[in-house]
């Protein structure tokens, strides 16, 4: 199957949004995708505050990007929009990193108020790095993400339902990206 970059954009250690993907991330490779997580908050301050898009961190992220078939891309919302740790990231990769990709956006936050922040905010940033697609994108409520002890989550009813359903279409896109991919592959290798 395919590739699957899911990258977190919370600057929390303890992050709902992280914990989420972290979630979603398990229902994909269940259902054969190999997936890599990636906390922007893990990466150096230096190379993002720094604006330093040579740094091998960022080398590193540009590689991954470009191995991967579909990208996850979680934030929380503060003040309408994603996370200024996420944007850090995002101004320092290619114009068109996204070319190609699959996207899902997903966003969290405490308030319904923010909901449009996925396709007002996230989604034309995405689009204008270049993304093929750019799946439906979902919002979640703060309070509608539990986890215990252990780090397993469990999702409200009302979250989980749809959630899985966008990761379905989404599963299925990256599928049939591949299917198409391979079909051209035959069709080339058979010209020759």
């Amino acid at each position: 199957m395919a590739v699957v970059l899911s990258l977190s954009g919370s600057p929390s250690p303890t992050s709902r949004t992280a914990r989420l993907l972290r979630h979603l991330d398990a229902r994909l490779e269940l259902q054969g995708h190999e997936v890599i997580p990636l906390d922007v908050r893990a990466l150096p301050a230096d190379a993002l505050l720094g604006a330093d898009p040579r740094h091998p961190a960022l080398v590193e992220v540009n590689q991954l990007l470009a191995g991967a078939q579909g990208v996850v891309v979680g934030t929380p919302v503060y003040k309408a929009a994603y996370s200024g740790l996420l944007k850090c990231l995002l101004d320092l990769l290619p114009q068109y990193a996204l070319t190609g990709k699959t996207v899902l956006p997903l966003a969290t936050g405490g308030s319904s108020a923010h909901v449009l922040a996925v396709d007002y905010a996230l989604r034309p940033v995405l689009s204008a790095m270049g993304a093929r697609h750019v799946t439906p994108g979902w919002f979640v409520l703060d309070r509608d993400i539990q986890s215990d002890a252990g780090g397993a989550v469990t999702l409200a009813p009302t979250a989980a339902e749809p959630l899985e359903q966008l990761v379905d279409l989404f599963s299925t896109e990256l599928a049939a990206r591949g299917a198409r991919s391979a079909a051209v592959a035959g069709l080339s290798g058979a010209a020759l």
